[in-house]
């Protein structure tokens, strides 16, 4: 054998070679395998670690800007402490003397509403001044423009309007009702106009003039209110209008507490439809939770309310109004058109089917009008579906129209009775009562004792002197039984003789 030939390696050694390159190159696969994901690792720790320090950096100089804010704010308070105690009893003694002018006065005040209000609130007259809000609910607009310019005639408006407010808030003290209803509505807009009166002269709404005691009764008076909430079945059961007047009393006091948000955001959540409630909210200190109550509202089908909290947190473009109110638009459509259709009244459903419609469209019309939407969303094609839908409520009242000599409610198709005459051409009135000959009556035997027989004439109008009851039908109409569930006639739980009353021509 040549030494060429003994010099070249064997198959099997060759096999072995490449078996052992193979292993090799797995091997080296899976270290760059393994260190491709431990750097991915690494990176993705990194990325998070960045965004955090990030989000810690930034928080930091909000904290930072707060904290030069509020410390900025404290020493323009303390400057001006010398100043506000000068101006707060230069103040005092200028309308000390004014009330004392107008108390001694004795010619009649103007009889014009800014003129009584000014006099009252310089008499201090809490109760005149109440019954006179009260008595004006519609001058309300003049009233929230006046109140704010009259209650700076106080010389203390802070205890002049919870002595006003007293009477109704937290507990309705009226013993003698003279002015029937809920007066809710005046507490609240006494608490309205009371906030720019209540402003410091030098710091604006930064520092209201609002001392300790009255701090104190105001904290009274929240959780008197509160109490008697619970006592009568909680939020639940709560009227809006009162729980919008007890979360502004907050407001107006500044008595507002962290450890109760959890109430408050509830109770904004609850009445969010009402128009001050977004204000109200961040003033409580509810800024932080805005995207959860905005969430919350729309998961509730309440997208409108949603639009004006984000409004006016600032969140409008996090959450885009426009598609928010297309989707409602979708929603009131569908749930108006799953309105059943009463066979016994298909009018009356249609009806409320077009104005469920209608109430939505013009919610959104106000909507897209308050917030300047009209670029993004245009008003036209809302118009035109609104004729759209007169146009099919008048049709649909058209073809539910009964025979000719029947008359119908005009709000939901009902038959009603015919007139009660009708004329001849010689303008005679035909009546539909037979000759006082041929009535028979139908008496139902008295279910009490007999009393004695009165010496006197029957009173005209008793119904043993007044118009009987026919034993037949004098006409050829049904009896009246659109009322009836068992009884006959209105279901007045009278006697089964009234089952018999004809209609009237």
């Amino acid at each position: 054998m040549s030494p060429a030939a003994a010099a070249m390696p064997s198959s099997s050694a060759v096999e072995a070679g490449f078996a052992e390159m193979e292993r090799q190159r797995e091997l080296i696969s899976s270290c760059t395998a393994l260190w491709k994901e431990l750097k991915d690792h690494f990176s993705s720790i990194e990325r998070g670690l960045e965004l955090r320090s990030e989000s810690l950096r930034s928080k930091r100089r909000t904290l930072d800007l707060s904290t030069q804010c509020k410390l900025d704010s404290l020493n323009r308070r303390e400057e001006s402490i010398d100043c506000a105690v000068d101006y707060a009893i230069a103040r005092v003694e200028e309308l000390h003397a004014a009330a004392l002018v107008a108390v001694s006065s004795h010619h009649e005040p103007s009889l014009d509403l800014p003129s009584r209000l000014h006099s009252l609130c310089a008499k201090m007259d809490s109760n005149g001044f109440f019954e006179l809000v009260a008595s004006s609910r519609k001058e309300t607009d003049l009233l929230r423009k006046e109140l704010p310019h009259a209650l700076k005639r106080c010389i203390d408006p802070a205890s002049f309007v919870m002595d006003s407010i007293a009477i109704v808030f937290p507990v309705d003290r009226r013993t003698t009702k003279s002015r029937p209803g809920d007066l809710g509505w005046v507490s609240l807009l006494l608490l309205e106009g009371l906030v720019c009166a209540l402003e410091d002269p030098k710091m604006g709404m930064e520092r209201l003039l609002v001392t300790r005691i009255v701090k104190e009764r105001a904290r009274e008076m929240a959780d008197a209110w509160k109490e008697l909430m619970e006592r009568r079945g909680g939020l639940e059961n709560a009227k809006a209008q009162d729980v919008h007047a007890f979360l502004q009393h907050l407001v107006t006091f500044g008595i507002g507490v962290k450890e109760e948000k959890k109430l408050y955001r509830k109770m904004v959540v609850s009445f969010s439809w009402r128009k001050q409630m977004p204000k109200l909210a961040i003033s409580l200190g509810l800024e932080d939770e805005m995207t959860e109550i905005i969430d919350e509202l729309i998961s509730k089908g309440q997208p409108l309310d949603a639009i004006h909290f984000a409004y006016e947190s600032g969140l409008h473009e996090k959450y885009p109004p426009v598609p928010l109110l297309k989707a409602y638009l979708r929603d009131a459509k569908k749930t108006a058109a799953l309105i059943p259709e009463d066979g016994n009244n298909s009018c009356q459903s249609a009806n409320n089917s077009f104005r469920k419609e209608q109430s939505a469209i013009r919610a959104v019309m106000k909507c897209i009008e308050e917030h300047k939407l009209e670029p993004e969303f245009p008003l036209e094609n809302l118009n035109k579906r609104l004729e759209n839908l007169e146009k099919a409520k008048i049709e649909k009242r058209k073809t539910s129209v009964g025979p000719a000599n029947k008359r119908t409610r005009a709000n939901n198709c009902v038959l009603m009775p015919p007139a009660k005459a009708g004329r001849l051409t010689n303008n005679a009135c035909v009546s539909s009562f037979p000759a006082a000959s041929a009535l028979t009556y139908a008496k139902t035997p008295p279910s009490h004792a007999t009393y004695q027989t009165s010496p006197f004439p029957p009173y005209p109008y008793e119904r043993s002197s007044g118009h009987s009851f026919y034993a037949a039908h004098p006409m050829n109409y049904p009896p009246y039984g659109a009322y009836s569930n068992g009884m006959g006639a209105y279901n007045n739980g009278m006697p089964p003789a009234y089952q018999q009353q004809a209609y009237y021509r």
